[in-house]
């Protein structure tokens, strides 16, 4: 079995495939400027990469881009371009079970669904977030709810994916939200507030504000991860110290906190083991053992790596 790590670069403007067994680079695709988050589909065959145009959400002077480039992850080539025009830079990047395929416009704050993604150029579909500068964006399991993440309008959004008509909710959790994650449950959405250090829970069904806990400096993301005995525990990214936080996901407490050799910008999980796949500014990818916390074998990148996902074949 081959196990891939697929990455975007977003300052090398490439999407590539490393294997993991070595580290080496098999192939890099280059794409056009500024590539950020993507999705695989539910069969492992295609991914789906948004162009965002500008280096970061902050970045003045240029609109940014306005397509999503489809990846053959079989045939490892870029096949062709799906076009959002006038909604541009899309950003948060969403598959669902069925196939559907989702981009967040932060420009235009507004969803663009493509109901069959491998036969359609644009998207049928485009549903507004209720926010304000919406930079993430993530679905329920049934894709029934999408929580749009603002990052100027400081709220987090309930909305239906795929119903215009059903109005978003809104709550604020704090100054900057960005990072999230969902309960294994969907019960409750954590949010990572980098204006003020925090991690806060919100009810997903009633959208009312739960417990609050302070975070170190500058959390950017979350990820959960549900261990072999049961547990499940929150990674927090935090940019302005480099580490990284763990927190138990029933108690809100911080359990560890992890020194990291650089900034880190994303991670992700080996899907069979207990494993992570830390990004960082230093261009490597370095692999985090989740049962010692201890880094093993790293990977030199190209410029800036960011997203991943670990593909087994």
């Amino acid at each position: 079995m081959s196990e891939i790590l697929l990455l975007v670069q977003k300052c090398a403007h490439t999407f590539s495939f490393y294997d993991l067994a070595s580290g080496q680079a098999l192939k890099h695709l280059v794409l056009p400027n500024f590539p950020h988050e993507f999705c695989v589909d539910p069969t492992g065959q295609r991914a789906y990469v948004g162009i965002f145009g500008i280096e970061t959400a902050w970045t003045r002077g240029d609109d940014g881009d306005h397509r999503v480039a489809e990846i053959d992850l079989v045939e490892r080539r870029h096949t062709r371009m799906l076009d959002l025009w006038p909604y541009r830079r899309p950003h948060g990047m969403a598959c669902d079970a069925q196939g559907r395929l989702y981009a967040m416009s932060e420009a235009n704050d507004t969803l663009l669904v493509f109901e069959h993604p491998r036969a359609q150029d644009v998207p049928h579909l485009a549903v507004p977030s209720g926010g304000i500068k919406t930079h993430l964006v993530t679905l329920t399991p049934d894709a029934g709810t999408a929580f749009g993440i603002h990052l100027l309008s400081n709220t987090v959004t309930r909305f239906h994916p795929r119903d215009a008509a059903v109005a978003p909710q809104a709550v604020t959790p704090g100054p900057r939200p960005e990072g999230n994650a969902l309960s294994r449950d969907g019960r409750r959405l954590f949010v990572a507030n980098r204006g003020d250090d925090t991690l806060v829970e919100i009810d997903t069904g009633t959208l009312a504000l739960g417990r609050r806990v302070k975070t170190r400096r500058d959390p950017n993301r979350i990820y959960r991860h549900d261990t072999a005995d049961g547990r499940s525990l929150l990674l927090l990214t935090n940019s302005g110290e480099q580490s990284l936080s763990v927190f138990d996901a029933d108690t809100l407490e911080e359990l560890r906190c992890v020194p990291l050799p650089a900034n880190p910008t994303a991670l992700s999980f080996h899907p069979r083991r207990a494993l992570a796949y830390v990004s960082f500014q230093d261009d490597k990818v370095r692999e985090l053992d989740l049962a010692s916390w201890q880094f093993g074998r790293e990977i030199t990148t190209l410029r800036e790596p960011d997203a991943s996902f670990v593909l087994c074949r």
